[in-house]
């Protein structure tokens, strides 16, 4: 996403429900993440930049409490629950897990996301043009992009004998829908796949020891805030075990340069 659509969506993410709740002294703004806060850093400096152009300034007017799942999207229920506890105006949900958690915690909250799948699909909201009910956000559709993706990635080594793909199991419509897409792909080039699951990151670690195994000469990263997180620790093993990477969320990998 880029950085400056992200400013925009938040700083009008805080007006919303601000202005509609001004008899709390100090509104309270949810941020709810599967991922981690050293690997989100970027983002997080944008969040902030959104509610004061907007006109609130945190401490002062606005207060914001992050809920990181550290990858660990089973946590996400109850982080949310949390943050509903506190009776945040507002959640932004990063990522399809935590959108979905949110979702699932509260039906009067507004809730604005950001993530790669299809949220007319995910049944988030009624339609891309009126969301409707207290959900709304950006989708930079990643995820259904994910068999054009693969087969950009076995163009440029056709010859390679397998390639993998990596998914986090505990973020399963995700996983579920890039594996199905990269599948159906994959048998229509003839391309043998193996499918990886991580939801640490020592099981990033053997995942790469699996590829070494197999000799895949590519790997595919599906686009959980999980490996976001820990996009640096995927270069580096990519360049260790010499496997070309391709990732389902763009920019992906410019941001791990």
């Amino acid at each position: 996403m880029r950085r400056r659509t992200f400013i925009t969506l938040l700083g009008g993410a805080a007006a919303w429900p601000l202005a509609a709740r001004v008899q709390q002294p100090m509104p309270l703004i949810g941020f709810l993440n599967g991922g981690s806060s050293d690997g989100y850093a970027p983002m997080v400096g944008a969040f902030r930049e959104g509610p004061n152009e907007a006109g609130y300034v945190e401490g002062r007017n606005v207060a914001i409490e992050f809920r990181w799942a550290e990858g660990h999207n089973d946590r996400l229920s109850a982080l949310a629950d949390d943050l509903i506890r506190r009776q945040v105006v507002v959640i932004a949900a990063g990522g399809t897990a935590s959108v979905l958690a949110a979702k699932a915690a509260t039906t009067t909250i507004p809730i604005v996301f950001e993530g790669g799948a299809d949220p007319v699909e995910l049944g988030l909201v009624a339609s891309l043009n009126r969301p409707g009910g207290n959900i709304t956000g950006i989708s930079n559709f990643s995820a259904p992009l994910a068999a054009k993706i693969f087969e950009l990635l076995h163009g440029l080594i056709p010859n390679s004998s397998v390639i993998a793909v990596l998914v986090n199991p505990t973020s399963p419509n995700l996983a579920l829908s890039i594996t199905k897409d990269v599948q159906a792909a994959a048998g229509a080039l003839g391309q043998q796949i193996r499918i990886l699951n991580a939801s640490t990151e020592d099981e990033i670690d053997t995942a790469f020891a699996t590829l070494a195994e197999l000799r895949a000469g590519a790997l595919l990263i599906g686009g959980d805030a999980l490996f976001f997180s820990r996009r640096v620790q995927l270069a580096i093993l990519a360049a260790r075990y010499g496997v070309q990477l391709s990732a389902i969320r763009p920019s992906f990998l410019r941001r791990a340069a």
